[in-house]
């Protein structure tokens, strides 16, 4: 048995939570490889809407397992409250949910660390959500960090008072005026330790690849989406953790010869929450209707996405690195009625044309070359088969598989898990 990998292909926001939901059947094991509670997958079905943000998507389905794996950090006052909304479903969660011993811990000064950062940029801010990701993952690559192993010694107060007084010694660095108490935050915190000591703490690469051994299925769960990938995409305006294929392997502890099929998920369009560079970014109507119709508000920070046009240049690109092998059409139903769409094939990168993603996209180095086609006027939402789809959203959909040469499996008409047709 080989592990998949389900990837957002690009700026995150492209609808992984559902999909996850809808595939969560075909697998024994769902497991998240990174990032922090800066993410949020929402879920709908039934008439509710769901926001998860660091327990993986998998957790209302009976069969499977749910685990956290050791690439993702966690926030226990976050997580806490996850585990509180989810109380009303029944659900026996600590036979359903596991969490590495590996995966780092967000502590309350590193949410301080990361706000006062970002205030001290000023006009140049790359948009955090102000979770403190950025920090925990300085202190794991800095061998400074709390892990949730560490929540197993008698001890753990002792480092984390000692990494909270290190923490504090910082914020002197910035010139940033921030009223804070740090006690009612540690109360918080601690209060929230005992609900994530609930849960069951495992070796989970020797639970993983026990799985494999064992012939059970295993789907892998990425967060935010390609073009945020701290090497991949665009820096600084990234998070900070490897989003792409490979980031499955590191924080999940799985060789990569234990990959199989890479699902690939993007939107019909183009959305950014935060700052950054966004060459195909639209500010007349049509990016308002697309915000409107698609209701582009970050499941997390509430925060309105930027919207544009597909990028297939960025989407060519975040399919090589990531080996995707099959693709999934999400929000294709918020293009109904649009008088004509379009798609980014190429970029004038500084006087010359070019089909690769280089290495600046800055609005004063590439200006977009667009390809125009037919919109439909349909209403997608109730359509549940993918031959009658209107004939120019499939002639899009073909434009889309010959340009990055993988073919599109699944196309979603709607956020409930049932508007998803299947190829």
């Amino acid at each position: 048995m080989n592990v998949n990998l389900l990837l957002g292909l690009q700026w995150g926001d492209e609808g992984k939570g559902k999909i996850v939901d809808v595939l969560t059947a075909n697998y024994d094991l769902i497991a998240r490889f990174q990032g922090g509670p800066n993410a949020g997958h929402t879920l709908m079905f039934d008439g509710h809407k769901h926001v998860l943000h660091t327990i993986p998507s998998g957790i209302f389905h009976k069969k499977a397992k749910n685990i956290v794996g050791n690439g993702v950090v966690i926030d226990p006052v976050i997580f806490k409250k996850e585990i509180e909304d989810l109380a009303k479903f029944n659900l026996d969660i600590p036979s359903k949910l596991f969490i590495s011993r590996k995966a780092h811990l967000i502590l309350p000064t590193h949410r301080l660390l990361d706000a006062v950062s970002e205030a001290s940029k000023g006009k140049a801010k790359i948009g955090s959500t102000l979770k403190g990701i950025g920090p925990t993952y300085m202190d794991k690559t800095g061998r400074n960090g709390m892990r949730v192993g560490d929540l197993e010694l008698s001890d753990w107060k002792e480092k984390y008072k000692a990494l909270a007084a290190k923490h504090l010694k910082m914020l002197d660095f910035f010139d940033v005026d921030v009223q804070f108490d740090l006690e009612e935050l540690e109360t918080e915190f601690y209060e929230a330790i005992k609900v994530l000591k609930t849960i069951p703490f495992i070796d989970s690469e020797e639970f993983i690849n026990s799985a494999l051994k064992n012939n059970q299925s295993i789907l892998a769960e990425g967060a935010q989406g390609s073009l945020l990938d701290i090497d991949f995409g665009t820096y600084p305006f990234v998070t900070s953790s490897n989003t792409t294929a490979a980031g499955a392997c590191t924080g999940l502890g799985v060789a990569p010869g234990k990959i199989g099929e890479v699902f690939g998920i993007f939107k019909a369009y183009t959305t950014r929450v935060g700052s950054g560079p966004f060459p195909t970014e639209l500010f007349d109507e049509d990016g308002a209707k697309m915000a409107k119709v698609g209701n582009e508000f970050g499941a997390t920070t509430g925060r309105p996405r930027r919207c544009g046009w597909l990028d297939l240049v960025a989407l060519k690109y975040a399919v090589q690195i990531n080996g995707a092998t099959q693709l999934m059409m999400m929000k294709a139903d918020v293009l109904s009625g649009f008088d004509k769409i379009k798609a980014c094939t190429s970029y004038n990168y500084k006087g010359k044309e070019i089909t690769h993603l280089p290495y600046n996209i800055e609005a004063h180095n590439v200006t977009p070359i667009f390809t125009e086609f037919e919109c439909w006027n349909e209403d997608l939402t109730s359509i549940t088969d993918f031959d009658t789809l209107p004939i120019q959203l499939k002639s899009y959909i073909k434009f889309i598989e010959n340009f990055v040469e993988v073919p599109v499996k699944i196309v979603s008409v709607g956020p409930d898990r049932k508007q998803t047709i299947m190829r």
